[in-house]
């Protein structure tokens, strides 16, 4: 149900005030995850239906590996928590963001986001430049 009556679906889907968020064909939706503090990227990852309630239920962000099929707690094994401030959704429902207040490092190789490496042109080519952590 939306809030205005509408003549396209899109519309429909870009005014409701319902929560329905759009798995792809895999039942993942895709989450960029931003630090509270700075407003910095600090991740991109999946969820999936149950990584979503859990998030919700918990207040901590949950996850889904793709690449071990799992379920995961950020910071479960690192103690580099994230508790979830608020909970957002794109325009058409098929993309999530978490403002999330980070506990540690937010990326696996211990930087402060996962976003570390900057891509530039370089002899026809192109070079990742590392990112100062300051």
């Amino acid at each position: 149900m939306t809030d205005r009556n509408t003549s396209s679906s899109d519309d429909a889907i870009e005014e409701t005030r319902d929560f329905a968020p759009r798995f792809n064909a895999d039942g993942l939706i895709p989450v960029v995850t931003t630090d509270q503090a700075t407003g910095a990227v600090l991740m991109l990852a999946y969820m999936n239906a149950e990584a979503l309630e859990k998030t919700i239920a918990s207040g901590d962000a949950w996850y889904w590996s793709r690449s071990r099929q799992a379920l995961w707690r950020k910071g479960e094994t690192s103690g580099h928590t994230q508790k979830v401030q608020e909970l957002r959704t794109d325009c058409d429902q098929d993309t999530l963001q978490l403002i999330v207040d980070q506990s540690g490092p937010a990326c696996h190789t211990n930087r402060p986001s996962c976003f570390y490496r900057r891509i530039t042109p370089a002899n026809g080519g192109m070079l990742l430049e590392l990112i100062s952590d300051d």
